[in-house]
């Protein structure tokens, strides 16, 4: 695991009026597509079939609210001795808060070789290597308001982020379907 870093994502946008302005949007366009901030069992099933294909130990769909919460989690078995997550994250921690700013997928094969993303608060605290996320982005506001990763205590080869980056790619649309969040791409 890493040691301690010095913190280098430290706000989820630069403009804090701006990030409470699109978190009440994002709220209520959350209340009006019928999304609870709560576990869901078929995106728990999407996680997990996520992470098996690829290969990796923990996969999320988090939805941005009041706070990041995993609607759908994998987390490693509790014998690999690796840590377990919970269900909610501060908005500002990982790297999801990067896809949700650049609205962008972000591929981080060998999280390390990034000087920008070596270290935050979820690097440091469970020993991430590898993340790769996407966004949905809600047609209706224009907004990300879920994104979809997969992150691992390993890195992986730059031949492979494309594969991998494709999962996720895959599983945004398939999740997109289950909360009925209609894209910009649909």
């Amino acid at each position: 695991m890493p040691g301690t870093r010095e913190h280098q994502i430290e706000a989820f946008t630069e403009d804090p009026a701006t990030e409470l302005s699109e978190m009440a949007i994002r709220l209520n366009r959350f209340n009006e597509l019928g999304i609870v901030m709560q576990p869901n069992d078929v995106l728990d099933d999407l996680a997990t079939d996520m992470a098996e294909r690829a290969g990796f130990f923990y996969a999320m769909v988090n939805g941005f609210g009041e706070e990041q919460t995993f609607l759908g989690l994998h987390n490693p078995p509790r014998e690999s001795g690796l840590p377990v997550v919970g269900r909610t994250m501060s908005r500002n921690h990982g790297y999801c808060p990067e896809v949700v700013e650049r609205k962008r997928g972000l591929p981080l094969p060998d999280v390390a070789a990034s000087p920008r993303f070596q270290s935050n608060h979820v690097v440091d605290a469970i020993g991430i290597e590898s993340y790769f996320g996407s966004p949905i982005i809600d047609a209706a506001t224009g907004l990300v308001l879920v994104t979809v990763c997969i992150i691992d205590p390993e890195p992986r080869t730059l031949r492979d982020a494309d594969r991998l980056q494709g999962i996720v790619r895959d599983s945004t649309r398939a999740a997109a379907d289950v909360l009925k969040i209609r894209t910009p791409a649909s």
